[in-house]
């Protein structure tokens, strides 16, 4: 038994050392530097001071309309696009495992190619395919009597909402995918015997089966969600884009450390923002794994 306890500990040292390094040490050091503020010392020909604020970064933060406005879009960006994400994800895959689907590589390639995309290249890709007087898919629109300003307040966030689903369908469905081709034939054999039809079978045999899978997903989107930085950042740089240097509290904070070099505010709107993912995250955990027993 204590060989086994050691061999277990000398195979786990390596991940707790990375972890601490890459994960603990970070989070404590944001915590540690939320606590201090940059005073400019004399007439400010000093230089300036770190000097110990307490919680005022904190109050700064929820205090500012900005932040709090960035937490605003962050709930309307979850609601319109976890839904999508995982419904959309879940339906291709149903669709993928039905036995009348044909060329099932060429759409896994097809549907999971845009993930193999950089983030960063994808939104320049889109702010090049909303951008009017560039985009022909602005221009056939228009022909048609559409008009839409994919960087108006009203469209921006649709927009980034597609540049999401556009980078991140492919992978989760290839999740989903995976879990119902593990799925044993005999069971899938056993409800059609049974007279039970396509549907039939794909909501009340395959789904149920592959729940883990679906709350896996559902909770890897909700914190990604929270983590919304690089698409609205590259569509800010749009001609007459609505997204502004804080519209999500991430970018909120990348402003206050690299524009405004207050590094504590930063930090403080850092750790509010991983609190309220944490919380999230519990809830939706707790949620689906009271449900699960439920059932």
């Amino acid at each position: 038994m204590k060989a086994r306890t050691r061999a277990a500990a000398i195979l786990l040292t390596p991940f707790y050392v990375l972890f601490t390094a890459v994960m603990l040490v970070p989070i404590g050091y944001a915590v540690w530097l939320s606590l201090f503020t940059e005073k400019q010392s004399g007439l400010g020909f000093g230089g300036s001071e770190s000097v110990f604020s307490g919680l005022d970064n904190y109050a700064a933060a929820l205090g500012d309309r900005a932040f709090r406005d960035g937490f605003g879009v962050l709930i309307g960006y979850c609601v319109s696009y976890i839904p999508l994400m995982v419904c959309g994800a879940l339906a291709l895959a149903l669709l993928l495992d039905s036995a009348l689907a044909r060329a099932k590589r060429f759409f896994q390639l097809a549907l999971f190619l845009p993930h193999a995309v950089p983030g960063i290249i994808a939104a320049l890709i889109w702010v090049y395919l909303y951008t009017p007087g560039l985009s022909p898919v602005v221009s056939a629109m228009r022909s048609g009597g559409i008009g839409f300003s994919f960087f108006s307040s009203s469209g921006a966030l649709p927009s980034v909402v597609n540049i999401a689903l556009w980078e991140w369908l492919g992978y989760n469905m290839m999740i989903f995918y995976a879990a119902l081709q593990a799925i044993d034939r005999s069971v899938l054999e056993a409800a059609t015997v049974d007279g039970a039809g396509g549907w039939r079978i794909a909501l009340s045999v395959k789904l149920p089966l592959i729940r883990a899978s679906v709350v896996m997903v559902a909770l890897f989107t909700v914190i990604g969600s929270l983590q919304l930085f690089t698409e609205p950042l590259i569509l800010n740089s749009g001609a007459g884009s609505a997204v502004s240097s804080t519209w999500t509290p991430n970018m909120y904070a990348y402003t206050a450390a690299f524009s405004r070099n207050d590094y504590g505010l930063a930090a403080s709107a850092s750790v509010l923002l991983a609190l309220a993912a944490a919380l999230l995250s519990f809830a939706v955990t707790r949620f689906t794994g009271r449900k699960g027993k439920n059932a």
